[in-house]
């Protein structure tokens, strides 16, 4: 184990203690309501992770993908305020290129794509106010601004989907459904009736650049629509699309029109709670369209929880074989991977709002003959962790 290995597990552990003693040091004050109007919740994850991602691509290391969500709201005769930030210190953790993925690409490192690397989030991942008018019983107008926040676009973040925030990777997936979770700039407009929200956004459709500690701000060129439909509170389906400007540095004037689909399932029954959700999405560009879909699982029973992840990606096939821009037709080609994540958390420690639990998954893979020379026939990656989650019903 090479010295860089053991400077960022040390890092990673440091980061987790210090985490840990501040929330037990500030939770009953931050759990109990604010004042006798406002109310108070949080929600984050620490994921401290030996990371081994197989065949010739892949390598191991030691990291920590870690956010963390505070959200504030009061009802007052004029309607709800809510205010949320959403924080993350994986730059520090996890390093500016982001953990190890094969078969992963999106967004950029120093000019160049960034390829088989899931790429770390910014320390804001979200700055936003929402205010919701009711304007009858069963109806409502939410108004919502974020200099960092989420457009109406996708199923929502990999991270708070109940099916899959004890899966410590981010979906092959990620930049056909939910890459748009950080966005320096975002106006909302919603009218909930019922079981029925319909949603439209004007945001920044641009990629976060590779300096994560600052802000990105740019001009809200891109659009999206969503409509809702949650008839209980077991399910919700939604279908979106969006049209964004020029969303890759490393491609101005490439425009991605994206459009997805996705339903969740989920029954909380005493302490075992199961949760699905399977989406299909698709970006199109001038290149040609590109597709995938994935189907998550989770159940939770007493101190265990069981995840799974199965996904079909139609990758970019000369950039993962190349690592640079594809030039010509061969942009245009793609091929099919598909992944099989299979994963399990057992909670060892609890108190104070805190989990603290160990896990371990394994990813195997269908890969195209076009890209077997470079990733083998059947690479297998897997992971060893320990999570240190903040319970927001506690």
């Amino acid at each position: 184990m090479d010295c860089q290995r053991w400077s960022r597990f040390a890092l990673a552990s440091v980061f987790v203690a210090a985490f840990c003693a501040r929330a037990n040091a500030q939770h009953e004050h931050m759990q109990m309501p604010m004042g006798s109007d406002w109310t108070f919740m949080q929600d984050g994850i620490v994921f401290a992770e030996f990371n081994r991602q197989g065949g010739p691509r892949g390598g191991d290391e030691f990291v920590a993908p870690n956010w963390w969500m505070g959200m504030a709201g009061r009802d007052t005769d004029r309607g709800r305020f809510t205010f949320t930030g959403m924080f993350s210190l994986d730059a520090a953790t996890v390093g500016r290129r982001g953990y190890r993925e094969i078969f992963q690409a999106g967004e950029a490192f120093d000019g160049r794509p960034l390829v088989d690397r899931q790429h770390p989030h910014d320390f804001f991942m979200q700055l936003a106010a929402a205010w919701r008018i009711p304007v009858n019983d069963s109806t409502g107008i939410t108004l919502t601004g974020a200099p960092v926040g989420e457009p109406a676009l996708g199923p929502g973040p990999f991270m708070h989907r109940a099916s899959a925030m004890d899966n410590p990777t981010a979906p092959l997936s990620h930049h056909t459904f939910d890459s748009t979770h950080v966005a320096f700039g975002v106006v909302t407009a919603a009218l909930d009736r019922g079981p029925w929200t319909v949603e439209g956004s004007v945001f920044n459709g641009r990629e976060p650049d590779d300096q994560r500690w600052d802000f990105d701000f740019g001009r809200l060129d891109s659009v999206s629509g969503r409509v809702w439909f949650k008839p209980n509170d077991r399910w919700a389906f939604q279908v979106s699309s969006a049209r964004l400007r020029s969303p890759e540095q490393l491609e101005p004037g490439r425009d991605i029109v994206r459009s997805t689909a996705s339903g969740s399932w989920t029954r909380p029954s005493g302490d075992t709670t199961a949760s699905v959700t399977a989406g299909f999405g698709v970006n199109s560009t001038g290149d040609g369209a590109r597709g995938a879909f994935f189907l998550e699982g989770a159940r939770r029973a007493g101190k265990t929880t069981l995840y799974g992840r199965l996904e079909t990606v139609q990758a970019e096939t000369a950039l993962l074989e190349s690592g640079s821009l594809p030039e010509g037709g061969a942009a245009a080609a793609h091929d099919a991977v598909a992944a099989l994540t299979i994963g399990g958390v057992r909670d060892l420690l609890a108190g104070r709002g805190l989990t603290g639990g160990i896990g371990a998954d394994v990813t195997i893979y269908r890969v195209p003959s076009a890209l077997e020379s470079a990733y083998s026939r059947d690479p297998t990656s897997f992971h060893v962790f320990f999570r240190v989650r903040f319970s927001p019903q506690d």
